[in-house]
């Protein structure tokens, strides 16, 4: 299948028995400690020693277990209170909490620093439903970052904290329809306010793409987005 080349397929990944066994012991040690929903006890802290990248540990949890992420650059939100969203999209756009069932893409909201010149964030993950028969999906997953190209110079990047969150409450944005395929783009939405399970640390090293995060121009992304609303990422290929 055909992408253009802001699409950033997910790097590969080591997914053998000792990794994933590492990575369920390190979940196991944390979920004991506390931070179940509706528990009191505040969200746990992930002591991070791994071999493996923080993502893959990430994106394990959420394929693995009832669990999906939120990146923040606050580390201590005790419960995340549904808020009213801004985006194009209509599943986006209402009053919700919003989370991904991604750790590369959790990451990314986590290490940009909106403190930081940063005013437009564009930016997606999302699979391909490979098989419309079955409705399968089985691509890797695809990634497009970018910012307002006058914050790049100042290098908006932080130490923040991915959460994850038990997935029981959220719902799964709809499939659309990019060109002709069908896609699935991994955001979801809670109508109601969600306690952390456990956190994270995580720093701009820790972010696979950091020398892939490209520029745009607010003004011309509007243009283009007013012409053509589907028409994401509004880039010249």
């Amino acid at each position: 299948m055909y992408f253009p080349n802001y699409f950033l397929p997910q790097p590969s990944a080591s997914w053998d028995t000792d990794t994933t066994t590492s990575f369920e012991r390190l979940l196991d040690g944390c979920m004991s400690q506390g931070g179940s929903q509706g528990g009191g006890a505040a969200a746990a802290e992930i002591p991070y020693t791994l071999a493996a990248p923080k993502w893959q540990f990430l994106s394990y949890v959420c394929a693995s277990k009832n669990i999906v992420l939120h990146g923040s650059g606050n580390p201590a939100i005790g419960e995340f209170e549904p808020r009213k969203a801004d985006d194009l999209a209509e599943f986006g756009n209402r009053r919700a909490v919003y989370a991904t069932s991604d750790g590369i893409w959790a990451m990314y909201f986590a290490i940009v620093d909106r403190d930081k010149h940063v005013s437009s964030l564009i930016n997606a993950c999302f699979r391909v439903v490979t098989d419309v028969v079955t409705e399968s999906v089985t691509s890797p997953p695809y990634y497009y970052f970018s910012i307002n190209g006058d914050a790049l110079p100042h290098h908006p990047w932080r130490v923040g904290t991915v959460y994850l969150l038990p997935c029981d409450s959220f719902e799964l944005q709809p499939r659309l329809k990019y060109r002709d395929r069908q896609i699935e783009v991994a955001q979801w939405a809670s109508a109601v306010a969600v306690k952390p399970l456990a956190k994270l640390r995580v720093g701009p090293e820790d972010f696979p793409f950091l020398d892939r995060i490209i520029a745009h121009d607010p003004a011309v992304i509007r243009e283009r987005a007013q012409a053509n609303p589907d028409g994401f990422p509004w880039q010249d290929e």
